[in-house]
């Protein structure tokens, strides 16, 4: 039975996903830990700064101020 256009259209969008998924390097597993860690402390680096923006409390402030301190300090060993 012949397929229609529309199943070969989506075949070839398939194919070409699959490309552009497998075009960059292999990485090693711990180079892909390594930019996971990173990752995850950027994003939490980024919720604390917005949590400080919205902080009134003297104390909170202060306790997110170190946590991104210490953050900042976690990312420059990663890089």
């Amino acid at each position: 039975m012949a397929r229609g256009w529309e199943s070969k259209n989506v075949e070839s969008q398939q194919e070409e996903a699959g490309r552009a998924r497998k075009g960059g390097p292999e990485l090693s597993p711990a180079e892909q830990e390594r930019i996971g860690r990173r990752k995850a402390l950027e994003l939490a680096r980024i919720r604390a700064a917005a949590d400080l923006e919205h902080a009134s409390a003297p104390a909170h402030r202060t306790m997110l101020e170190r946590a991104i301190q210490a953050l900042d300090e976690q990312l420059k060993t990663l890089a």
